[in-house]
């Protein structure tokens, strides 16, 4: 079965939007019906690009509208996996406030945060009970 081309543009548009850390005009979405959780082809939800690139805010706003901060896309990766990585501090924390496991997905947080020696992240990792 084809997807609708209008419904992967409309998809597309929700992802740039994370993407560019555009909390309000997301918001509006999710507020309208939009699931916080909602799913690309890869297995990310809208949480994994504000994450990756950074926007806490945003990443504030999706949990608090019920995404999973621990939600793994199709290759084990986790926002905080993916913010760890880009030595996204704010969102780091974000995310462990929202109950972020730094120990789950593969790699998790916490083997990432070793493999590049990121002691800032190990001690908020280990402080978070990692």
């Amino acid at each position: 079965m084809d997807e609708d081309p209008e419904l992967q543009a409309f998809a597309t548009k929700l992802f740039d939007l994370a993407r560019a850390g555009d909390t309000e005009t997301l918001r509006a979405y999710v507020e309208a019906g939009v699931p916080a959780d909602l799913t690309n082809g890869k297995g990310d939800t809208l949480l994994m690009p504000a994450a990756y690139y950074g926007h806490a805010e945003t990443v504030t706003m999706l949990v608090a509208s019920g995404a999973d901060p621990n939600r793994p896309n199709d290759r084990g990766q986790t926002p905080l996996a993916g913010a760890g990585f880009k030595k996204e501090s704010a969102v780091v924390r974000a995310l462990l406030d929202a109950g972020a496991d730094p120990r789950a997905g593969q790699p998790s947080a916490l083997d990432a945060a070793r493999i590049f020696a990121n002691d800032q992240f190990l001690r908020l990792f280990t402080q978070s009970g990692a």
